[in-house]
């Protein structure tokens, strides 16, 4: 089998994988949410929540999967020039495979007639967890739920924000709107009733959010690779061709061998760093690979550094401008 054959052979196992991976963690979320959070009513963020507020508001008639597909469908249609054809294309099977779980799920623990697990905290708390488990495992395999990953993907365009911080500031709207639920009774009952379950909502909501970002890292850290392989040309092509990240060839000497090498210093995502490995994997297994992390990467293709310059006030005279200079020299 040639060389290009075997790669192709092993990025389709990769994707394979992936997709698999997507599902699994799709699954996950699914079965948290309609096993341990719909049940108790509580309205969690996401196109989930919004899906649980038409739900309730129709007295079950309008179930959360045909909700949250069709504010999918549309949020996608939204972002599509912004996020890209690949993005829009995963996200349209991740909200496909993640309606059918919501349905199939939706319908065996809701016709139960009671959760599964009496005690509320506990329940929430399950299944807030299992919700960011299937999340960030979706994230991770370059995957995504729909939602307002959607939108927190089209923030993270333009902005440092990271997905997590996105999602709470539009989750806590959705949770919040949980209030105007129906209910029978005055307005002070209904307060009365409802703070409570806005209130395991916005828990949900944050558990959700902090595990996602511990899964996926969503820090804004990046990972430093140094590469020495006497294949550095084919390594350093399927860096840029494959993973679309740049690559700095150095020149070095190896004091131990005494020879001249060539070192490959990429700068990556955290989440990009399996891609670099199964890069080098396939095409030099004897590689020399060190990975470290890195606070923060600024520049083309990674954050803009967002600082406010300091404004000059005009000066008159070569006197005035000589002092400004000096003044900006000590500062």
């Amino acid at each position: 089998m040639s060389a290009a054959r075997k790669y192709n052979v092993n990025g389709l196992l990769v994707n394979a994988k992936d997709y698999a991976m997507i599902v699994v963690g799709l699954m996950l979320y699914a079965i948290g949410f309609t096993s341990c959070i719909l049940p108790h009513q509580v309205v969690m963020g996401g196109l989930s929540g919004v899906g649980t507020l038409v739900y309730f508001g129709t007295g079950g008639a309008i179930s959360v999967a045909v909700t949250s597909y069709a504010c999918n469908l549309i949020l996608l249609a939204m972002a599509y020039r912004l996020v890209g054809r690949k993005f829009v294309l995963r996200t349209i099977f991740g909200a496909t495979v993640i309606a059918l779980g919501i349905g199939v799920f939706e319908n065996y623990f809701m016709g139960l007639g009671h959760p599964i697990i009496p005690d509320r905290v506990v329940s929430v708390v399950l299944g807030a967890v299992l919700c960011g488990l299937g999340v960030g495992t979706c994230f991770i395999h370059n995957g995504s739920s729909g939602g307002t990953d959607i939108v927190a993907a089209m923030v993270s365009k333009v902005s440092n924000v990271s997905i997590g911080r996105t999602m709470i500031y539009v989750d806590l709207l959705i949770v919040s709107c949980s209030i105007f639920l129906p209910f029978d009774g005055t307005i002070e009952e209904r307060i009365e009733a409802r703070v409570p379950t806005i209130v395991y909502g916005i828990m949900v909501t944050f558990i959700v959010s902090f595990v996602t970002d511990q899964i996926i890292n969503t820090n804004r850290q990046a990972t430093q690779f140094l590469i020495f392989s006497p294949k550095w040309r084919e390594i350093a092509d399927k860096v840029m061709s494959e993973a679309h990240r740049g690559v700095t060839v150095v020149d070095a000497h190896g004091w131990y061998s005494k020879a001249d090498v060539k070192m490959l210093m990429v700068f990556c995502r955290k989440i990009e760093s399996v891609t670099i490995f199964r890069i080098v994997k396939s095409i030099d297994e004897d590689a020399f690979v060190t990975q470290g992390a890195v606070n923060g990467v600024y520049g083309k293709g990674f954050d803009k550094v967002k600082i406010r310059m300091r404004k000059r006030k005009k000066v008159d005279g070569p006197v005035a401008q000589a002092a400004a200079e000096a003044l900006d020299k000590k500062a």
